[in-house]
């Protein structure tokens, strides 16, 4: 039997609201993989749907992750969901088994204002607010004027090319555009079922060919940007869910690359995507670099607009290049030496 992490009060709370509310989950037993609910958002009008709730625990953060495929916005979500035992809606603070602390210098008010007080600012913080990225808000595609359609679907495999999953990439036209959705399946020894499945990065078996040859890896958001990347001759790979699910788990299978090239969409999200995607892979490859669009939100955009991959342009703040050693003059060693 399969011995899974212990998890955490909100990854219960969570998961217990959606099935009183939305019904059963499908999914696996492991609670840090994804089980997908049917969204209390777009889902709840008692007409059947392909569930597009993922929820899943990360015992690193202690904290429930909460994603809809179809780009609900998780404080809407928690909102349609009745506390089980309190007499209130869940809110974002309910994701998290215990609140994060926020870190003051100084805690001495005065006049109503907080003097000598320096918040800690993340890197991916000063990003954000060095590139001006505005709080965006979901466009309103108006009412839905047809069937969802699946136009894509991305298999991940292991390193000798067995299929572990697919992303099935889902578009459904509405009135003033289309919206964009995705959902898991899962391999099984008997078929597929519409669960998540484990964390491997997409194109796998590249990256082992990357790790042998030496080549660089490019690390993007999605699954398309991935293939717009090996279209122009380069080795990429991305994570299942997009912005916010890489994990340790992805970053060990790129340990030893030489050097590897993080696209972060031009967003918050992209930009903390990226950020958490550097932090995992430092200290296991040569070099981490953090790039992004020239021209456009992502990749996609980038080579849309004409521009090469050698034209990213990098993430002030986020990017870390490697560094030389500092030069030094040999003939001033020697000149100290004698003078000794």
């Amino acid at each position: 039997m399969t011995q899974h992490q212990p998890v955490g009060p909100s990854y219960h709370l969570i998961t217990t609201a959606l099935k009183r509310t939305m019904g059963p989950g499908h999914g696996t037993s492991d609670p840090t993989r994804w089980t997908n609910y049917l969204c209390p958002v777009h889902e709840g009008d008692g007409r059947p749907h392909t569930p597009s709730l993922g929820v899943r625990y990360d015992p690193e953060q202690a904290r429930t992750i909460v994603r809809c495929w179809a780009t609900c916005d998780d404080e809407k979500v928690l909102e349609r969901l009745p506390h089980p035992t309190e007499n209130r809606q869940l809110g974002v603070r309910d994701m998290f088994d215990r609140l994060p602390e926020r870190r003051h210098d100084a805690t001495t008010h005065r006049g109503g204002r907080r003097e000598g007080t320096a918040e800690v600012v993340s890197p991916v913080e000063k990003a954000i607010l060095a590139a001006r990225l505005p709080i965006l808000s979901k466009p309103d595609l108006g009412v839905q004027t047809g069937v969802p359609e699946k136009v894509d679907a991305y298999l991940y495999r292991w390193p000798d090319g067995h299929v572990e999953g697919a992303v099935i990439r889902v578009h459904t036209p509405h009135e003033h555009g289309v919206r964009k959705s995705f959902y898991q399946r899962h391999l099984t020894g008997t078929g597929w079922e519409d669960a998540g499945f484990a964390p491997i990065p997409f194109q796998l078996p590249d990256i082992r060919e990357a790790l042998d040859t030496g080549r660089e890896i490019y690390v993007c958001e999605g699954e398309k940007d991935v293939l717009r990347a090996n279209q122009a001759g380069q080795i990429a790979t991305c994570n299942v869910g997009g912005a916010g699910s890489w994990t340790p788990e992805h970053a060990r299978w790129l340990a030893g690359a030489g050097r590897v090239i993080v696209v972060a969409d031009r967003d918050r999200p992209g930009y903390r995507h990226a950020a958490k995607v550097a932090d995992t892979l430092t200290g296991r490859v040569g070099e981490v670099r953090v790039m992004q669009a020239r021209g456009g939100k992502d990749l996609s955009d980038h080579l849309d607009a004409g521009y090469e991959l050698s034209e990213l342009e990098p993430v002030r703040y986020l990017d870390r290049p490697q560094q030389p050693p500092p030069f030094r003059d040999p003939t001033v060693n020697r000149a100290r030496t004698r003078s000794r």
